[in-house]
């Protein structure tokens, strides 16, 4: 299904709009030449992003409207159409929650290989929000503290990719989650704050891992994603949770 079937959607209400447009700033932030894959399911529209550096997904749901429109055509329960997060970004009219979908595009590899739709489980132990932005806070002072202390002719990429991949992939306490997945949820804005006990959780099925907060989920695949075999999951099984 692309966007030649399904010309428009329409959001729940202007702050779920608003929410969509944010996230997909952040992506464009990173990437000015980023792209989104856009599914559509169970009353929602999955935006599935992946800001560099991270190797992780950013996942921002969003409700539909219920009410049927010619805008919005029973095919659209099908939609499942790659496009550039900026002509998306531009698309959203934040005072209705509308948007008219951008053309297609040929997606990077990461597009086909999504997560799983179904067989998450709960995994325990997760620290609450303020925990994570704390050690994500620690992490980041690490890396500025060893990359001050480096001799100015080791000072380069290659030993600062060496530092940050060492500080990233460690694991939140015994979850396995990796830090960087963590890092990736509070620049995409999923761990701003929250409301006291918001749901937060850790979910795994396979080799995938997914940080589940009420703005977004971050899936991480051991391994990395860019473009190794897998299979094309989606929407099925992620929840929406409005803001």
């Amino acid at each position: 299904m692309t966007a030649t079937t399904v010309r428009a959607l329409r959001l729940a209400d202007t702050a779920e709009a608003a929410d969509l447009a944010a996230f997909l700033g952040r992506l464009i932030r990173y990437d000015r030449a980023a792209a989104v894959r856009l599914q559509v399911g169970g009353g929602a529209v999955a935006v599935f992003g992946r800001p560099p550096a991270f190797e992780v997904l950013a996942i921002r749901t969003a409700r539909l409207r219920d009410e049927p429109s010619e805008a919005v055509p029973a095919a659209a329960a099908e939609l499942d159409v790659t496009v550039s997060a900026g002509e998306l970004l531009e698309a959203i009219d934040e005072l209705t929650g509308g948007f008219a979908l951008p053309a297609a595009v040929t997606g990077p590899p990461w597009t086909g290989v999504l997560p799983p739709r179904g067989g998450w489980q709960l995994v325990p132990g997760l620290p609450g929000p303020a925990a994570l932005r704390q050690a994500v806070a620690a992490a980041v002072a690490e890396f500025r503290t060893r990359d001050e202390a480096l001799p100015a002719a080791h000072r380069d990429r290659a030993e600062r990719d060496r530092i940050g991949h060492e500080i990233w992939s460690r694991t939140v306490e015994d979850t396995g989650l990796p830090l960087r997945a963590v890092h990736a949820a509070q620049s995409v804005g999923f761990l701003r704050p929250m409301p006291e006990n918001a749901p937060v959780a850790l979910l795994r099925t396979g080799t995938w891992a997914r940080l589940r907060t009420p703005y977004g989920s971050i899936a991480v695949r051991t391994g990395g994603i860019g473009g190794g075999a897998g299979g094309i999951g989606g929407i099925g099984g992620l929840s929406v949770t409005p803001t």
